[in-house]
């Protein structure tokens, strides 16, 4: 349901990726309320994270003992994973929140 200030309700999967309006369509750990151009914006910290990590499994595969490029890679990764976590945080209802905060997410 839309309130009135355009927010519907979503159900997140950050180990998925997946952002779902129907909570029995997949596993969620998360429940947020959000518009269009929020839920966009999740959306494009999912992509940006799924061509990190997808980025650093083919750099490990061609250089396996080079850590520095791996250290600053997994850097990047856990940049994006705390901007969705904050996001998430920004977006979620009141168990999400709490949840974020009590694992110290944000």
């Amino acid at each position: 349901m839309r309130s009135d200030d355009g927010r519907e309700t979503y159900y997140v999967s950050v180990g998925g990726k997946e952002i779902v309006k129907d909570k029995g369509a997949t596993p969620y750990e998360l429940e947020i309320r959000a518009n269009e151009e929020e839920l966009y914006r999740l959306q494009d910290l999912f992509e940006e994270l799924a061509s990190l990590e997808e980025a650093e499994v083919w750099h490990f595969l061609r250089h396996p003992y080079e850590t520095a490029s791996t250290d600053q890679m997994s850097a990047a990764s856990g940049d994006v994973t705390a901007r969705i976590y904050d996001l998430l945080h920004e977006l979620g209802t009141p168990e999400t929140k709490a949840f974020i905060e009590q694992m110290r997410l944000s």
